[in-house]
């Protein structure tokens, strides 16, 4: 019977244990997204997790939505997280970095006055957005043209091309929390006509595409999916969650990727638990899962073969030996939440480990 610390083969990789960490947006990039030694700090403490996955990162200069993330489109964001994997896997940690464009939830005055876009002119209702020039209303994004598509999936292949140069193990591809791929496939916003819209097999046809890119750079095994079906932030809504998962994941197996992230508003839910199983009985390969797990329930999920991995959060934010504490059943530092958002290393890379 599998537990958090047994070994776990994901595609072309071994991890030593299940206790993953989650991509966990810190904005400590500062205008120019470009990784620093703050952020290559952070990572490394991390090292001992059975897999790093990185904070969601811009895959193009106009796809900004939070003031501070890291980039991976040019030489210079290559070189800034060269660093940080080197780091990494100098502490013998392995570290996936999540490629993503946010779609609907950025701004222009974040984006140099360019509009959003999503798969359908529809703005995130009732929520701002912080901006410098202070916190605004999301704005009406431009429905992108089925004749861009393509320059957007292309934008994805080179950022996974740029992240293969930066030394990571593998890409995650961010499909999930209403950004730019979620705005595609849950159908609360895609209101489209054409072959990208509709029908689950239209509206998953820009993730799949993404997908075919990034394996073309990396091969299957080193390459992963996040979906969050049932997940509401940014106005997120699906009417089919059962149909679209069962599509998504038999698809993502065909493929043979390295393994599928579900991502829950909260594990304990009966709705999610059951969104759960149906990506069980269709994607054969690993299966991540999301969602305010404890050490306890994680270790549950994995014996009883709900999943094959947990993927911690707002454990790892506060606690960056997270392994050691669970092997040894020790207390969790608190997190600050008030610092978890730009700024300097308070609240970021000043957590206390564990005292033996």
């Amino acid at each position: 019977m599998p537990t958090l610390f047994t070994p776990l083969q994901i595609g072309e990789l071994l991890l030593p244990n299940r206790i993953v960490m989650a991509p966990l947006t810190r904005a400590r990039a500062g205008s120019t997204h470009v990784p620093n030694a703050m952020m290559v700090d952070y990572y490394s403490q991390r090292a001992s997790s059975g897999l790093i996955m990185t904070e969601c990162t811009m895959v193009d200069a106009h796809a900004c939505a939070f003031m501070g993330e890291g980039g991976i489109y040019s030489p210079k964001h290559v070189a800034g997280w060269k660093r940080v994997t080197d780091a990494v896997h100098a502490k013998g940690g392995r570290i996936f970095m999540q490629i993503w464009h946010p779609g609907r939830a950025a701004h222009s005055l974040l984006n140099g006055g360019e509009q959003p876009v999503s798969s359908s002119a529809m703005a995130i209702p009732n929520e701002t957005t912080h901006t410098p020039q202070g916190d605004k209303p999301y704005e009406i994004p431009r429905a992108l043209r089925t004749e861009e598509i393509t320059r957007y999936v292309e934008m994805f292949r080179l950022a996974a091309q740029n992240a293969k140069q930066a030394g990571f193990d593998g890409v995650q591809i961010h499909g999930a929390h209403g950004y730019l791929i979620d705005n595609f496939l849950r159908d609360g916003v895609n209101a489209r006509t054409d072959a990208y819209g509709g029908s689950v097999p239209n509206r998953a046809r820009f993730l799949l595409e993404v997908t075919d890119a990034a394996i073309s750079v990396w091969g299957a095994g080193r390459v992963a999916v996040r979906i969050s079906p049932l997940v509401p932030f940014n106005d997120m809504t699906e009417s089919q969650p059962e149909t679209l998962v069962t599509y998504v994941a038999q698809e993502l197996s065909r493929r043979g990727i390295a393994f599928l992230e579900i991502r829950h508003e909260n594990h304990t839910l009966a709705q999610e638990q059951a969104i759960l199983q149906v990506a069980r009985r269709h994607f054969s390969g690993v299966l991540m899962t999301n969602g305010s797990y404890t050490r306890e329930s994680g270790e549950s999920s994995v014996a009883c073969g709900a999943a094959d991995a947990i993927v911690y959060g707002r454990p790892y934010i506060a606690n960056p030996d997270l392994v050691e504490r669970f092997a040894k059943q020790a207390p969790l530092n608190g997190v600050n939440y008030g610092r978890l958002y730009g700024g300097g290393p308070d609240g970021y890379s000043d957590y206390p480990p564990l005292i033996a």
